[in-house]
Protein backbone atom coordinates (compact mmCIF):
# COMPACT_ATOMS: atom_id res chain seq x y z
CA UNK A 1 0.00 0.00 0.00
CA UNK A 2 1.26 3.19 -1.29
CA UNK A 3 0.23 6.35 1.32
CA UNK A 4 -0.07 9.95 -1.00
CA UNK A 5 -0.57 13.40 0.34
CA UNK A 6 -2.29 15.64 -2.65
CA UNK A 7 -1.46 19.39 -1.95
CA UNK A 8 -3.90 20.58 -4.24
CA UNK A 9 -6.43 17.88 -4.88
CA UNK A 10 -9.19 19.76 -6.13
CA UNK A 11 -7.24 21.31 -9.02
CA UNK A 12 -6.68 19.71 -12.27
CA UNK A 13 -3.43 17.35 -11.10
CA UNK A 14 -5.50 16.23 -7.78
CA UNK A 15 -8.55 15.72 -9.27
CA UNK A 16 -7.10 13.24 -11.91
CA UNK A 17 -4.35 11.64 -8.69
CA UNK A 18 -7.84 11.04 -7.30
CA UNK A 19 -8.99 9.29 -10.49
CA UNK A 20 -5.84 7.21 -10.13
CA UNK A 21 -6.49 6.23 -6.66
CA UNK A 22 -10.04 5.12 -7.10
CA UNK A 23 -8.60 2.82 -10.12
CA UNK A 24 -6.34 1.14 -7.60
CA UNK A 25 -6.52 -0.87 -4.66
CA UNK A 26 -3.01 -0.32 -3.63
CA UNK A 27 -3.25 3.96 -2.49
CA UNK A 28 -4.51 5.49 0.31
CA UNK A 29 -4.63 9.32 0.53
CA UNK A 30 -3.78 10.42 4.35
CA UNK A 31 -3.95 13.92 3.64
CA UNK A 32 -5.97 16.53 0.61
CA UNK A 33 -5.29 20.16 0.78
CA UNK A 34 -6.62 22.95 -1.07
CA UNK A 35 -7.50 26.60 -0.92
CA UNK A 36 -11.46 27.36 -0.88
CA UNK A 37 -13.40 24.74 -2.61
CA UNK A 38 -15.27 23.46 0.69
CA UNK A 39 -18.13 21.34 -1.75
CA UNK A 40 -15.23 19.86 -3.34
CA UNK A 41 -13.03 19.11 -0.02
CA UNK A 42 -16.09 17.52 1.57
CA UNK A 43 -16.53 14.95 -1.43
CA UNK A 44 -13.68 14.14 -1.21
CA UNK A 45 -13.30 13.55 2.49
CA UNK A 46 -16.35 11.42 2.86
CA UNK A 47 -15.30 9.10 -0.13
CA UNK A 48 -11.29 9.22 0.36
CA UNK A 49 -11.15 9.67 4.36
CA UNK A 50 -7.86 10.88 4.73
CA UNK A 51 -6.72 11.77 8.20
CA UNK A 52 -5.57 15.86 7.63
CA UNK A 53 -6.94 17.99 5.46
CA UNK A 54 -5.97 21.86 4.73
CA UNK A 55 -8.70 24.57 4.06
CA UNK A 56 -6.15 27.04 3.24
CA UNK A 57 -8.17 30.00 3.71
CA UNK A 58 -9.18 30.21 7.56
CA UNK A 59 -12.51 30.73 6.85
CA UNK A 60 -13.16 28.11 4.53
CA UNK A 61 -11.29 25.91 7.04
CA UNK A 62 -14.02 27.02 9.80
CA UNK A 63 -17.08 26.34 7.28
CA UNK A 64 -15.40 22.64 6.67
CA UNK A 65 -14.85 21.62 10.20
CA UNK A 66 -18.53 22.51 10.47
CA UNK A 67 -19.28 20.53 7.17
CA UNK A 68 -17.26 17.28 8.63
CA UNK A 69 -18.11 17.18 12.11
CA UNK A 70 -19.21 13.80 11.95
CA UNK A 71 -16.15 12.37 10.95
CA UNK A 72 -12.62 11.95 12.52
CA UNK A 73 -10.69 14.09 10.01
CA UNK A 74 -8.55 16.88 11.31
CA UNK A 75 -9.08 20.21 9.25
CA UNK A 76 -6.11 22.87 9.60
CA UNK A 77 -5.55 25.54 7.53
CA UNK A 78 -2.94 28.55 6.46
CA UNK A 79 0.62 27.48 5.27
CA UNK A 80 1.49 25.70 8.51
CA UNK A 81 -2.00 23.63 7.75
CA UNK A 82 -0.09 23.08 4.16
CA UNK A 83 2.88 22.47 5.93
CA UNK A 84 1.23 19.36 8.31
CA UNK A 85 -0.17 17.80 5.14
CA UNK A 86 3.02 17.84 3.40
CA UNK A 87 4.77 16.40 6.43
CA UNK A 88 2.28 13.90 8.06
CA UNK A 89 4.33 10.78 8.91
CA UNK A 90 2.05 8.36 7.11
CA UNK A 91 2.54 9.58 3.55
CA UNK A 92 5.07 8.22 1.53
CA UNK A 93 4.62 10.37 -1.46
CA UNK A 94 3.57 14.09 -1.76
CA UNK A 95 2.21 15.31 -4.94
CA UNK A 96 2.56 19.05 -5.03
CA UNK A 97 -0.23 20.12 -7.46
CA UNK A 98 -0.97 23.55 -6.41
CA UNK A 99 -0.85 26.55 -8.75
CA UNK A 100 2.06 29.24 -7.69
CA UNK A 101 4.80 29.59 -5.69
CA UNK A 102 2.29 28.62 -2.25
CA UNK A 103 3.86 25.45 -3.32
CA UNK A 104 7.56 25.90 -2.18
CA UNK A 105 7.66 25.70 1.21
CA UNK A 106 5.53 22.60 1.40
CA UNK A 107 8.08 21.05 -1.12
CA UNK A 108 10.99 21.91 0.83
CA UNK A 109 9.36 20.73 4.22
CA UNK A 110 7.90 17.45 2.94
CA UNK A 111 12.02 16.94 1.88
CA UNK A 112 12.87 17.55 4.67
CA UNK A 113 10.69 14.75 6.20
CA UNK A 114 12.22 12.03 3.58
CA UNK A 115 8.82 12.32 1.79
CA UNK A 116 9.82 11.42 -2.22
CA UNK A 117 7.65 14.48 -4.59
CA UNK A 118 5.64 13.95 -7.26
CA UNK A 119 6.10 17.37 -8.81
CA UNK A 120 3.28 19.26 -10.48
CA UNK A 121 4.31 22.35 -9.15
CA UNK A 122 7.08 23.92 -11.60
CA UNK A 123 7.18 27.20 -9.72
CA UNK A 124 8.42 25.57 -6.73
CA UNK A 125 11.90 24.74 -9.56
CA UNK A 126 11.69 27.39 -11.73
CA UNK A 127 12.59 30.00 -8.26
CA UNK A 128 14.06 27.84 -6.05
CA UNK A 129 15.81 25.41 -8.27
CA UNK A 130 18.79 25.98 -6.44
CA UNK A 131 17.17 25.16 -3.29
CA UNK A 132 15.07 22.21 -3.73
CA UNK A 133 17.12 19.72 -5.64
CA UNK A 134 20.26 20.26 -3.07
CA UNK A 135 17.78 19.17 -0.74
CA UNK A 136 16.66 16.20 -2.40
CA UNK A 137 20.27 14.98 -2.96
CA UNK A 138 20.70 15.86 1.17
CA UNK A 139 17.90 14.03 2.07
CA UNK A 140 18.03 11.17 -0.32
CA UNK A 141 14.58 11.93 -1.91
CA UNK A 142 13.06 11.29 -4.87
CA UNK A 143 11.66 14.66 -7.55
CA UNK A 144 9.59 12.46 -9.72
CA UNK A 145 8.10 14.85 -12.65
CA UNK A 146 4.45 14.69 -13.30
CA UNK A 147 4.37 17.84 -16.01
CA UNK A 148 3.57 15.41 -18.94
CA UNK A 149 7.13 16.94 -20.51
CA UNK A 150 9.75 16.97 -17.85
CA UNK A 151 7.70 13.05 -17.43
CA UNK A 152 8.44 12.52 -21.36
CA UNK A 153 12.44 13.57 -20.57
CA UNK A 154 11.94 11.56 -17.06
CA UNK A 155 11.14 8.25 -18.66
CA UNK A 156 13.56 8.71 -21.51
CA UNK A 157 16.20 8.43 -19.25
CA UNK A 158 15.21 5.82 -17.65
CA UNK A 159 18.46 3.00 -17.72
CA UNK A 160 20.21 5.54 -19.64
CA UNK A 161 23.38 7.70 -18.77
CA UNK A 162 22.53 11.37 -18.51
CA UNK A 163 26.17 12.21 -18.88
CA UNK A 164 25.47 11.32 -22.58
CA UNK A 165 22.75 13.67 -22.98
CA UNK A 166 23.02 15.88 -25.90
CA UNK A 167 19.82 17.34 -25.97
CA UNK A 168 16.96 17.70 -25.05
CA UNK A 169 14.15 18.11 -27.31
CA UNK A 170 10.98 19.96 -25.20
CA UNK A 171 7.97 19.46 -26.91
CA UNK A 172 4.98 22.29 -27.37
CA UNK A 173 1.35 22.09 -28.67
CA UNK A 174 1.89 25.94 -29.96
CA UNK A 175 -1.24 26.54 -27.80
CA UNK A 176 -4.75 27.85 -29.28
CA UNK A 177 -3.11 30.39 -31.08
CA UNK A 178 0.07 29.06 -33.35
CA UNK A 179 0.55 30.60 -36.44
CA UNK A 180 -1.08 33.95 -35.17
CA UNK A 181 0.66 37.39 -35.06
CA UNK A 182 0.70 39.97 -32.13
CA UNK A 183 -1.78 41.86 -34.35
CA UNK A 184 -4.38 39.15 -34.47
CA UNK A 185 -3.77 38.19 -30.92
CA UNK A 186 -4.16 42.02 -29.72
CA UNK A 187 -7.79 41.66 -28.76
CA UNK A 188 -8.35 38.07 -28.28
CA UNK A 189 -10.36 37.70 -25.04
CA UNK A 190 -10.49 35.19 -21.91
CA UNK A 191 -12.80 32.39 -23.07
CA UNK A 192 -10.90 32.24 -26.74
CA UNK A 193 -7.38 31.65 -24.87
CA UNK A 194 -8.69 28.96 -22.59
CA UNK A 195 -9.39 26.67 -26.05
CA UNK A 196 -6.85 24.87 -25.92
CA UNK A 197 -6.61 22.00 -28.56
CA UNK A 198 -5.24 19.04 -27.22
CA UNK A 199 -5.17 19.17 -22.96
CA UNK A 200 -7.71 20.25 -20.67
CA UNK A 201 -6.17 21.99 -17.83
CA UNK A 202 -6.37 24.47 -15.04
CA UNK A 203 -7.33 28.00 -16.20
CA UNK A 204 -3.97 29.27 -15.44
CA UNK A 205 -1.47 27.05 -16.98
CA UNK A 206 -3.96 27.15 -20.00
CA UNK A 207 -3.27 31.14 -20.64
CA UNK A 208 -0.10 30.35 -19.99
CA UNK A 209 0.39 27.83 -22.61
CA UNK A 210 -1.84 29.97 -25.08
CA UNK A 211 1.10 32.81 -24.54
CA UNK A 212 4.00 30.05 -24.41
CA UNK A 213 5.55 31.44 -21.32
CA UNK A 214 4.41 27.93 -19.80
CA UNK A 215 7.10 26.17 -22.00
CA UNK A 216 9.35 29.35 -21.03
CA UNK A 217 8.53 28.05 -16.97
CA UNK A 218 9.19 24.47 -18.30
CA UNK A 219 12.75 24.70 -19.95
CA UNK A 220 13.63 26.56 -16.67
CA UNK A 221 12.40 23.45 -15.04
CA UNK A 222 14.12 20.74 -17.30
CA UNK A 223 17.21 23.12 -16.46
CA UNK A 224 17.39 22.02 -12.70
CA UNK A 225 15.39 18.34 -13.25
CA UNK A 226 18.13 16.88 -15.50
CA UNK A 227 21.04 19.26 -14.98
CA UNK A 228 21.77 20.33 -18.14
CA UNK A 229 22.83 23.79 -19.41
CA UNK A 230 20.17 25.96 -21.19
CA UNK A 231 21.84 25.78 -24.47
CA UNK A 232 21.00 21.42 -24.35
CA UNK A 233 17.19 22.63 -24.08
CA UNK A 234 15.43 22.80 -27.52
CA UNK A 235 11.80 23.73 -27.55
CA UNK A 236 10.17 22.32 -30.74
CA UNK A 237 6.44 22.55 -31.48
CA UNK A 238 4.73 19.57 -32.25
CA UNK A 239 0.88 20.13 -32.68
CA UNK A 240 -0.81 16.92 -32.16
CA UNK A 241 0.82 16.44 -28.28
CA UNK A 242 1.53 12.89 -29.18
CA UNK A 243 5.16 13.64 -28.52
CA UNK A 244 5.40 14.62 -25.17
CA UNK A 245 9.46 15.49 -25.04
CA UNK A 246 12.37 13.35 -26.16
CA UNK A 247 16.27 13.14 -25.53
CA UNK A 248 19.37 12.99 -27.89
CA UNK A 249 21.88 11.70 -27.09
CA UNK A 250 25.69 12.11 -27.81
CA UNK A 251 25.35 9.85 -30.92
CA UNK A 252 22.75 11.12 -32.72
CA UNK A 253 20.20 8.21 -31.37
CA UNK A 254 16.56 10.31 -29.83
CA UNK A 255 14.74 8.69 -27.58
CA UNK A 256 10.91 9.81 -27.12
CA UNK A 257 8.32 9.51 -25.16
CA UNK A 258 4.53 9.26 -26.72
CA UNK A 259 1.00 8.88 -25.67
CA UNK A 260 -2.53 10.66 -25.99
CA UNK A 261 -2.46 13.57 -24.13
CA UNK A 262 -3.58 12.13 -20.68
CA UNK A 263 -2.04 14.03 -17.61
CA UNK A 264 -3.17 10.51 -15.70
CA UNK A 265 -0.21 8.83 -17.52
CA UNK A 266 2.53 11.09 -15.82
CA UNK A 267 0.90 11.20 -12.29
CA UNK A 268 0.72 7.66 -12.19
CA UNK A 269 3.69 6.89 -13.59
CA UNK A 270 5.11 9.46 -11.09
CA UNK A 271 3.39 7.50 -8.09
CA UNK A 272 4.33 3.73 -9.01
CA UNK A 273 7.89 4.38 -10.08
CA UNK A 274 9.89 2.71 -11.47
CA UNK A 275 7.15 0.69 -12.23
CA UNK A 276 4.23 0.54 -14.82
CA UNK A 277 0.19 -0.29 -14.04
CA UNK A 278 -2.84 -0.71 -16.32
CA UNK A 279 -4.42 2.67 -17.21
CA UNK A 280 -7.55 2.51 -19.23
CA UNK A 281 -7.54 4.98 -21.82
CA UNK A 282 -7.87 5.77 -25.67
CA UNK A 283 -4.88 4.67 -27.17
CA UNK A 284 -2.43 5.97 -30.07
CA UNK A 285 -3.73 4.89 -33.49
CA UNK A 286 -0.77 5.66 -35.57
CA UNK A 287 -2.52 4.75 -38.88
CA UNK A 288 -6.11 6.99 -37.81
CA UNK A 289 -3.30 9.67 -36.94
CA UNK A 290 -1.56 9.31 -40.65
CA UNK A 291 1.40 12.08 -39.41
CA UNK A 292 3.20 13.67 -36.80
CA UNK A 293 4.28 17.29 -37.74
CA UNK A 294 6.93 19.74 -36.10
CA UNK A 295 7.62 23.23 -36.26
CA UNK A 296 9.87 25.85 -34.54
CA UNK A 297 8.59 28.06 -32.43
CA UNK A 298 7.81 31.87 -33.02
CA UNK A 299 9.80 34.28 -30.92
CA UNK A 300 9.11 36.99 -32.87
CA UNK A 301 5.03 36.94 -31.91
CA UNK A 302 5.36 34.83 -28.79
CA UNK A 303 7.64 36.38 -26.38
CA UNK A 304 7.16 34.94 -23.24
CA UNK A 305 9.12 31.93 -24.28
CA UNK A 306 12.25 34.19 -24.86
CA UNK A 307 11.64 36.26 -22.17
CA UNK A 308 12.16 32.85 -19.89
CA UNK A 309 15.55 31.77 -21.52
CA UNK A 310 16.43 35.67 -20.46
CA UNK A 311 15.51 35.21 -16.74
CA UNK A 312 17.36 32.05 -16.70
CA UNK A 313 20.20 33.14 -18.01
CA UNK A 314 20.18 35.96 -16.13
CA UNK A 315 20.29 33.89 -13.37
CA UNK A 316 19.46 34.35 -9.80
CA UNK A 317 16.70 35.71 -8.57
CA UNK A 318 15.45 36.55 -11.88
CA UNK A 319 13.49 33.20 -12.50
CA UNK A 320 11.19 34.55 -9.60
CA UNK A 321 10.61 37.80 -11.33
CA UNK A 322 9.62 36.23 -14.64
CA UNK A 323 7.52 33.74 -12.85
CA UNK A 324 6.07 36.13 -10.15
CA UNK A 325 5.18 38.62 -12.10
CA UNK A 326 3.18 35.74 -15.10
CA UNK A 327 1.04 35.27 -12.40
CA UNK A 328 -0.06 38.49 -11.59
CA UNK A 329 -0.59 39.12 -15.07
CA UNK A 330 -2.35 36.17 -15.30
CA UNK A 331 -4.67 36.84 -12.64
CA UNK A 332 -5.63 40.09 -13.80
CA UNK A 333 -6.09 39.15 -17.66
CA UNK A 334 -8.02 36.31 -16.12
CA UNK A 335 -9.78 39.18 -14.52
CA UNK A 336 -10.41 41.01 -17.41
CA UNK A 337 -8.14 44.04 -15.80
CA UNK A 338 -5.70 43.72 -18.96
CA UNK A 339 -5.65 42.80 -22.22
CA UNK A 340 -4.21 39.64 -23.53
CA UNK A 341 -0.14 40.74 -25.11
CA UNK A 342 -0.18 42.94 -22.05
CA UNK A 343 0.66 39.79 -19.64
CA UNK A 344 4.02 39.46 -21.33
CA UNK A 345 4.60 43.66 -21.54
CA UNK A 346 4.44 43.17 -17.72
CA UNK A 347 6.98 40.37 -17.32
CA UNK A 348 9.12 42.33 -19.07
CA UNK A 349 8.80 45.62 -16.86
CA UNK A 350 9.32 43.83 -13.81
CA UNK A 351 12.66 41.90 -15.58
CA UNK A 352 14.07 45.30 -16.56
CA UNK A 353 13.25 46.76 -13.18
CA UNK A 354 15.04 44.21 -11.18
CA UNK A 355 18.13 43.77 -9.88
CA UNK A 356 19.14 40.43 -9.51
CA UNK A 357 20.15 38.35 -6.45
CA UNK A 358 22.80 35.41 -6.77
CA UNK A 359 21.52 32.94 -4.56
CA UNK A 360 18.47 33.66 -2.82
CA UNK A 361 16.67 32.70 0.06
CA UNK A 362 13.54 30.95 0.35
CA UNK A 363 12.63 34.46 2.41
CA UNK A 364 14.18 36.85 -0.29
CA UNK A 365 12.55 34.56 -3.31
CA UNK A 366 9.30 35.58 -1.17
CA UNK A 367 9.84 39.05 -0.67
CA UNK A 368 10.60 39.25 -4.59
CA UNK A 369 7.30 38.11 -5.46
CA UNK A 370 5.93 40.53 -3.22
CA UNK A 371 7.45 42.88 -4.73
CA UNK A 372 6.87 41.98 -8.12
CA UNK A 373 2.82 42.02 -7.22
CA UNK A 374 3.15 45.60 -5.80
CA UNK A 375 5.00 46.95 -8.91
CA UNK A 376 2.33 45.62 -10.93
CA UNK A 377 -0.39 46.88 -9.29
CA UNK A 378 1.02 50.20 -8.91
CA UNK A 379 1.62 50.70 -13.07
CA UNK A 380 -1.50 48.58 -14.03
Amino acid sequence: MKRISILGSTGSIGTQTLDIVRANNDLEVVAIAASTSIEALEKQIREFKPKLVCAYKEKAARELKVRVADTDVKVVSGMDGLIECAVISEADIVVTAFVGMIGIRPTLEAIKSGKDIALANKETLVTAGHIVMKMAEEYNVKILPVDSEHSAIFQSLNGENRKEIDKILLTASGGPFRGWTREQMKDVQVEDALKHPNWSMGKKITIDSATMVNKGLEVIEAKWLFGVGLDDIQVVVQPQSLIHSMVQFKDGGIIAQLGTPDMRLPIQYALYYPSRKYLAGERVDFAKIGKITFEDPDPKNFVGLQLAYDAATAGGSMPTVFNAANEKAVAKFLNREIKFLEITDIINYCMDNHKVIENPSVEEILNIEQWAYETIESRW
